[in-house]
């Protein structure tokens, strides 16, 4: 047998690497407890890597962060080697300022000034802010979103949660990241959530929180008894050349495909061996 007809009966196909598009969007932060501020929207990044052959990328989906006393953080998404998107930041409860995230939480009710939490540079923008709200509704700030800060709130009304931004890696566009609503004390008017996901501030005794696989931030809590909105969970997508797309993946991700690209989209944890 000649070294050609070898290779044709035994293919190797040596090294080489490919191109791929990402989005990792990051757990989205609870809505704080007790007249609290909307909970920031997990981080955002898009951007594009290459992808070794044979290598093994673990995938990490963030969850969304608890709404209980005390609120919590979403968690990060992550591939191998890459940079993670950072979990939203909780909103702050009565007289504390929201946490730093992906994007920050918004400050919770106070006769003095509460403050919003930061958000991650590149990833996410800072929560809106009490603004000095007083009585009768202590109005919180809505958290921050991918795309716009969370508002302010007021004495009267909490503040929206800042919009989430776009992407088409799919092949249609949708919007993640979404900031949650602030809450009011009393008859107030909730802050709605942000576009992408965001919960609206909660009503009496019920709970709006992030929307699943979006980032969103949970919606504010309006105060004694009320439970705050949990953060909706990450997600992340990858987007590979058909021709380079080998088929191993764990975790279950939804395969489809748009135009000459193959897209995983991974609701859980799992990996791709390119």
């Amino acid at each position: 047998m000649t070294i050609q007809q070898a290779l044709l009966f035994n293919p190797k196909k040596p090294p080489y690497t490919v191109s791929v598009s990402y989005l990792l969007i990051a757990g989205g932060g609870a809505g704080g407890y007790l007249t609290g501020g909307g909970g920031g929207a997990g981080g955002y990044l898009a951007s594009t890597t290459t992808f070794n052959s044979s290598t093994v990328y673990t995938v990490t989906v963030g969850s969304g962060g608890s709404g209980a006393n005390p609120a919590t953080a979403g968690t990060n998404s992550s591939i191998t080697g890459l940079t993670a998107a950072v979990g939203g930041g909780q909103g702050g409860t009565n007289g504390q300022n929201g946490f730093t995230g992906g994007s920050g939480g918004g400050g919770g009710a106070g006769t003095g000034q509460t403050n919003g939490g930061l958000g991650t540079s590149g990833q996410g923008n800072t929560g809106g802010q009490n603004n000095n709200s007083a009585a009768p509704n202590y109005g919180t700030g809505g958290g921050g979103g991918a795309n716009a800060v969370g508002n302010d709130g007021d004495s009267v009304t909490g503040g929206d949660g800042g919009a989430g931004k776009a992407s088409s890696i799919t092949g249609s566009s949708v919007t993640y990241a979404g900031g949650g609503g602030g809450g009011t004390y009393g008859g107030g008017t909730l802050g709605n959530g942000g576009a992408g996901g965001g919960g609206t501030a909660t009503g009496t005794r019920s709970t709006s929180a992030g929307t699943a696989n979006t980032g969103g931030g949970g919606g504010g809590s309006i105060g004694n008894g009320a439970t705050n909105g949990s953060g909706g969970s990450g997600v992340v997508i990858i987007s590979i050349p058909t021709a380079s797309y080998s088929g191993t993946t764990t975790g279950s991700p939804t395969v489809t495909t748009s135009g000459s690209n193959t897209i995983l989209k991974y609701t859980t944890s799992g990996s791709y061996t390119a």
